[in-house]
């Protein structure tokens, strides 16, 4: 069975103290799907301009991403223009243009009303619910949220974290969420909110993982250089799920190893601007990296 990734597609115009790119594909369903896509195929259901490049969609086409429910309408596609900081930590947006992703109402193709494992990225949570009316019995919901929806749209938020059985965010996020500074009591307060399982993403210091009976952690992979650290967090959520869709568990086995991939495939992103490195890598990349940093964890 397919992925099913329902977000944002943008074009990105980034500058850190290693470079710049201009226009460059970006968006957190881009991130997710090419990360998740070395695990599993994706269907993609997303909305850009009649201004995206053909390019772009060849690349999606070429690591078995489904595009039957990207949606092309006529204008400009969401764009987004931001500066990083010398540490890499403190981030600017210069400029947002959300363009047609602004009107943006996810109408699914028929087959992927019949998607298993479905990945909400971080997305208006009203969207979310359009989404998860239209799906018919999926066993895997997996959603991601950010500030802005905690701050203006909390009670659809709630709707959608009551329907979802994994839910990915990062620290600041979960502590603007439980109110908790301590990473384990917010992570154990995240489980209260409605999902069985919480993953904690903590940026260069990795991510954890919990349930009602553990707590994992997993440090990052340590990179010489961060290049541009966009698009990182789902790339991590790319890695997770796609592992657990490929190996069909949800032990408690399976979700550490699916942490570990997750730390694995967003080191691979901030490694280049946009997909540069990420969309280069092969299976046997993926594995020396996995077992490098799974022996520092188990």
């Amino acid at each position: 069975m397919s992925i099913l990734v329902v977000g944002s597609v943008a074009l990105d115009t980034v500058k850190t103290p290693r470079g710049e790119v201009k226009d460059a594909l970006g968006g957190s369903a881009i991130y997710f799907a090419i990360s998740a896509s070395y695990f599993s195929p994706v269907n993609l259901c997303a909305v850009v301009g009649n201004d995206f490049p053909e390019e772009h969609l060849n690349l999606l086409k070429s690591r078995s991403i489904d595009l039957a429910g990207l949606e092309i309408k006529k204008g400009d596609t969401f764009r987004w223009k931001a500066r990083y900081g010398e540490n890499l930590n403190e981030r600017e947006t210069l400029l947002l243009c959300l363009n047609v992703f602004k009107d943006f109402h996810p109408i699914l193709p028929r087959d992927y009303r019949l998607s298993k494992t479905v990945f909400l990225a971080n997305i208006d949570p009203e969207l979310h619910l359009s989404v998860l009316r239209q799906l018919d019995s999926p066993k895997l919901v997996v959603g991601d949220t950010m500030n802005i929806w905690i701050e203006k749209k909390f009670p659809s938020l709630q709707r959608t974290l009551s329907m979802m059985d994994i839910f990915i965010v990062n620290d600041e996020e979960a502590k603007m969420l439980t109110g908790e500074d301590d990473l384990v009591a917010s992570g154990r307060k995240l489980l209260s909110l409605g999902p069985r399982i919480a993953v904690i993403k903590r940026g260069e210091y990795g991510a954890a993982l919990f349930t009602k009976s553990s707590y994992f952690p997993v440090p990052a992979y340590s990179i010489k250089t961060v290049c541009d650290p966009t698009g990182a967090g789902d790339s991590f959520a790319g890695g997770f799920l796609g592992y657990l869709e490929q190996c069909g568990s949800l032990s408690e086995n399976a979700l550490r190893n699916a942490l570990v991939y997750g730390s694995v495939m967003a080191s691979f992103t901030i490694e280049g601007f946009s997909l540069d490195c990420l969309r280069t890598i092969t299976n046997n990349d993926i594995k020396k990296r996995y077992k490098e940093l799974s022996g520092r964890v188990k």
